[in-house]
């Protein structure tokens, strides 16, 4: 059997069913569903392709049909969620917007970074000016490899050394195994990030291990695998093909040599990427600067 591709943590448990060290939670709030998977047991982590943490899952389809109380309710309950997963304390925030933003589906941290409030040189340098409630926060996005030939760990290693921050919130596109949930759905994590995992292009992991500061990452599914949108419609066209070997066979035969690495997005992803990255910044600030109201957040990003 295929390992199913997915960077989401609810559909790889989904997929694997039940098991030891995997504890699931789910509920609905304000037209949103909330998954929260918890994989607690090393052999659970190797099974789901997951690393071991808490992985929370924010789903509403009326997301892509651009509805704008759709949009708030997930911005709400991201800043909610990523409020929990920030660790108590002062000391400064750090976001890091991963991906090309030269490449539509891949934008999604750049443009999130672009719309997230820094603060760090107002508290540095106009003190007197910084509104109650809020935090001292920079932001970057680093760019690819094959753009300043530089590894995304080597700049932000330079940065945390530099900087100690108190906590990383890093941003990326991530792949779905559900071609329904593009665009409509966000996971947080405090297990880290492998930037380029929603396209195929792994790098040096991004975590608490490797940087010494805790890490939550925020993804939004921007893709889908080819071979997945294959297996669904031989599912739903065939009984042929119910055996998993079958579908792997025929799987591997439609989508030849590298065919079967090809990623797709929907053709509107360019207002899909720029409503996901408002959405996530939305609920960035609001996360970080609690004593600021929507409007002043609103207009603050422009």
């Amino acid at each position: 059997m295929r390992q199913i591709r997915t960077d989401l943590a609810m559909e790889s448990q989904q997929a694997a069913g039940s098991m030891p060290g995997v504890h699931v939670k789910q509920w609905a709030e304000s037209g949103v569903t909330v998954t929260e998977v918890s994989i607690e047991d090393l052999k659970a982590s190797v099974r789901l392709g997951k690393p071991m943490g808490k992985y929370i899952t924010l789903e509403c389809p009326q997301v892509r049909s651009h509805d704008v109380n759709a949009r708030i309710a997930m911005s709400n309950l991201l800043a909610e969620e990523l409020a929990r997963l920030i660790p108590e304390g002062t000391g400064e925030i750090m976001v890091i917007g991963l991906g090309n933003r030269n490449v539509t589906p891949d934008a999604l941290g750049p443009m999130a970074v672009d719309k997230t409030l820094v603060t760090r040189h107002i508290f540095r340098e106009l003190p007197d000016h910084v509104e109650e409630g809020m935090q001292s926060v920079c932001a970057i996005a680093p760019g690819v490899l094959g753009v300043t030939g530089l590894e995304t760990m080597e700049t932000v290693t330079g940065l945390v050394e530099r900087i100690h921050p108190r906590a990383i919130i890093v941003v990326d596109s991530l792949a779905a195994r559900a071609s329904a949930r593009v665009a409509s759905t966000v996971q947080l994590s405090d297990s880290g990030i492998q930037p380029g995992s929603g396209v195929g292009n792994l790098r040096r992991a991004i975590t608490e291990e490797s940087l010494g500061v805790p890490v939550i990452a925020v993804g939004v599914p921007m893709v889908v695998y080819a071979a997945t949108i294959v297996r669904d419609a031989l599912e739903e066209i065939s009984s042929e093909y119910s055996s998993e070997e079958a579908l792997d066979s025929i799987t591997d035969h439609v989508l030849e040599g590298s065919m079967g690495d090809m990623i797709v997005t929907p053709r509107e992803v360019d207002s899909l990427v720029e409503e996901a990255a408002q959405i996530v910044a939305m609920g960035i600030n609001r996360a970080l600067h609690a004593g600021l109201s929507d409007a002043q957040i609103r207009e603050m990003m422009g």
